[in-house]
């Protein structure tokens, strides 16, 4: 959708960036002690323990009918298991700078599957000119380290950039088809509650078979604590946030938050945990900035004239 978007709308994505932004925090510790699938089952698992009884409080339902399921296991599919796992395995042999930038182009992918796909977001040059500034914008951020040019960064490897690209079209058509849930009347609320509960039916067979959690030694309370904010906060109520925007702005809006994301991460990383601000930092999220008011398009004096 080419409308700007209200300050509420800007709102909520403000919101969602950090609760995917605090992810990597929680990531972070609890990588240390289990491995990425059975965290993943758990991130799901926890999200959905959270927002059924918040359905039942509401009153609301999910519609047990055949479009709905299949609404369901596509988005468990290409928003959270295909995804998921192209990450994992490309950060096996890019640097996580590098990853967080590809990541990022998730917005790129979104437009032009859109623009493909339906009739209600088509492509519109100072969107494609915002989100491909904002795009340079995280590459600053990432800084020169991500791309194997600091001193001690390595050389890409071509199969990691492609895992990663990979997931940015999962991501981009997990939008796309996230949008059926508005035409079948699913409210957000249950339609992230539907998602998250396929995603945990699919990953805990695997989950069982590959990772055995029952001969991993008990987690500590760090990690537990990291769990529930990752499941909680990081997933559950992000995914509300994520479905009510969807149903709002569109697939190719919604994306965007991909780019707030890492500007989160580092402004919590300076609040939280100290660490410095450099330069750069400030030149990334400058040009940002500018990507959302070209995509925001009000300030621009030729879409002000009748």
């Amino acid at each position: 959708m080419n409308q700007a978007l209200t300050p509420r709308q800007w709102g909520l994505m403000l919101l969602l960036s950090l609760a995917w932004g605090g992810s990597f925090f929680f990531m972070a510790v609890a990588v240390a002690a289990l491995p990425p699938l059975t965290i993943v089952v758990c991130r799901v698992a926890l999200a959905t323990l959270m927002l059924w009884p918040l359905l039942v409080l509401r009153g609301q339902a999910l519609p047990c009918t055949g479009r709905v399921l299949a609404a369901c296991l596509g988005m468990a599919l290409l928003n959270n298991l295909i995804p998921f796992s192209l990450i994992v395995w490309a950060q096996q042999s890019i640097p996580s700078g590098l990853a967080s930038v590809v990541n990022a182009a998730t917005p790129v992918f979104t437009l032009l599957v859109a623009h493909a796909l339906t009739a209600d977001e088509k492509l519109s040059g100072n969107r494609l000119a915002g989100v491909l500034a904002g795009l340079s914008g995280v590459a600053v951020l990432a800084g020169p380290a991500a791309f194997g040019l600091g001193p001690s960064g390595g050389r890409a490897e071509l199969p990691g950039l492609l895992a990663g690209l990979g997931a940015c079209l999962s991501y981009a058509l997990a939008g796309i088809w996230g949008r059926r849930f508005a035409r079948l009347g699913v409210p957000p609320l249950a339609a992230a509650a539907g998602q998250t509960s396929a995603s945990t039916l699919l990953a805990l067979p695997l989950m069982l078979l590959l990772d055995r959690p029952w001969s991993l030694p008990l987690p500590g309370a760090e990690v537990l604590l990291a769990l529930l904010a990752l499941g909680l906060v990081s997933t559950g109520l992000a995914y509300v946030l994520f479905f009510r925007l969807l149903q709002e702005v569109g697939a190719s809006n919604t994306a965007l938050v991909t780019q707030l994301v890492p500007v989160t991460a580092i402004l919590l990383g300076a609040l939280v945990l100290g660490e410095s601000l450099l330069p750069r930092h400030f030149a990334g999220m400058a040009l940002i900035g500018c990507g959302f008011l070209l995509i925001d398009g009000r300030a621009l004096p030729w879409r002000a004239r009748p």
